[in-house]
């Protein structure tokens, strides 16, 4: 049942505050597009947001949690912590070559606009409640999440929530997308040189030891599910050809619809590596599992009515499982949390990890879509922060999902 405090504050006076939060803001929202880095080296965007919410009046704890370019921010209703905790993320790493092809810009900028909507509703209306602003770098290529979860900035979190633009074909949005979960396995091979002309006996080949690796892992992919991925990259292989190499380097990427399907594939993934290794005597080195991530019914619900209020027509959930994964999943398994997808109103043929996707991310109209985003997400928090029917609902389907799992 909803408590007093909802049916004493109705939402659309919320939604003034909120909307007049964010409008005041929206054009000191823009310059990390223009700035893209790579994974843990976000120092430019991790000082910008930092400078920002500084200048706001937000006590910011800079190179948060044990990494140089996470961020904590807080607020409450008068400086109290009391009450229920409602976390927003903010991504704001790019991609080589080719920037915020992922458009996690927009990540950052919606999660920001809602915190500061959010943090603007608590002081304005006194209610018991508290949001915080996380700065988590490297979703494409390190699993910052993961490490800020083993870092404790998930304490006490009571709801996570965050939305990610995505092109045109959605709508307007999903509210719950369901992801692949993805383990990274690191591998080094370690060989001997000797001359390739000379003495090419004496030596132990680690390239050869990757070649095969590689070759092995490609028949392999003859008899993986059809939604099952697995993918490569070589990182350090011989420069000259006249010398047998004794170091190579690559990682493989193995992703699956479940974590339970994650675990099958990849040791067979890695029964395939190991198999090269074993001639070379190389040492297969796992890093950086991502979950897959659990749906929260009520949370989609919320925000698929809290979008409604800006004439957004929102799907409850995408129940297809998307071959992309993210970090986002690793959240969901420690508290109740949404990763909803929303509409850059891209032109047709854009998708995320291509130049033009980047491209569309830079764009007014993206950017003012985030912002949208930004409110629905903070009156999302709101309605979970005033309604313990809701917020007890919430904790209860998300306990159902992770002991179904077991």
């Amino acid at each position: 049942m909803p408590s007093a405090i909802t049916t004493e504050i109705d939402i659309n006076e919320v939604k003034a505050v909120v909307d007049a939060a964010i409008e005041e803001l929206q054009a000191q929202l823009r310059e990390i597009w223009s700035n893209p880095e790579l994974a843990y080296k976000e120092h430019h965007a991790h000082d910008t947001i930092c400078n920002f919410l500084e200048s706001q009046g937000f006590q910011v704890t800079r190179h948060a949690f044990g990494l140089d370019t996470a961020f904590e921010a807080r607020s409450s209703s008068g400086g109290a912590e009391e009450g229920p905790l409602i976390n927003f993320n903010a991504e704001y790493d790019a991609l080589p070559d080719i920037g915020h092809a992922c458009g996690h810009n927009l990540i950052a900028t919606s999660s920001i606009a809602a915190f500061l909507g959010l943090s603007a509703a608590l002081k304005k209306f006194g209610i018991p409640g508290r949001t915080q602003l996380l700065g988590t770098p490297a979703e494409e290529n390190g699993g910052g999440k993961a490490q800020l979860i083993d870092n404790g900035a998930y304490k006490g979190v009571d709801i996570s929530l965050m939305a990610h633009g995505g092109p045109s074909l959605m709508g307007d949005g999903v509210a719950g997308t369901l992801f692949n979960a993805r383990k990274q396995i690191q591998v080094e091979f370690t060989g001997k040189n000797a001359h390739a002309g000379g003495n090419p006996w004496e030596g132990i080949n680690a390239l050869d030891a990757l070649i095969a690796a590689y070759n092995n892992v490609a028949v392999l992919r003859q008899q993986i599910l059809p939604e099952e991925r697995i993918h490569c990259a070589f990182l350090d292989t011989p420069k000259v050809a006249n010398v047998i190499p004794s170091f190579t380097k690559a990682y493989w990427q193995v992703r699956s619809p479940t974590l339970k399907g994650l675990t099958k594939l990849t040791a067979r993934v890695r029964n395939c590596i190991e198999a090269a290794a074993l001639a070379t005597g190389c040492q297969v080195k796992l890093n950086d599992l991502y979950t897959d991530i659990k749906l929260n019914d009520t949370l989609c619900e919320r925000y698929q009515k809290s979008m409604g209020l800006y004439d957004r027509t929102i799907m409850k959930k995408l129940d297809q499982v998307m071959t992309a994964s993210s970090d986002i999943g690793n959240v969901s398994y420690v508290v109740p949390t949404m990763h909803s997808m929303f509409s850059i109103r891209a032109a047709e043929g854009v998708y995320p990890h291509h130049p033009s996707f980047a491209e569309a991310a830079g764009t007014d109209t993206a950017h003012d879509e985030a912002l949208i985003v930004g409110k629905g997400l903070a009156l999302t928090g709101w309605e979970m922060l005033v309604d313990a029917g809701l917020l007890q609902q919430a904790r209860e389907q998300w306990k159902h999902e992770i002991e179904s799992d077991k």
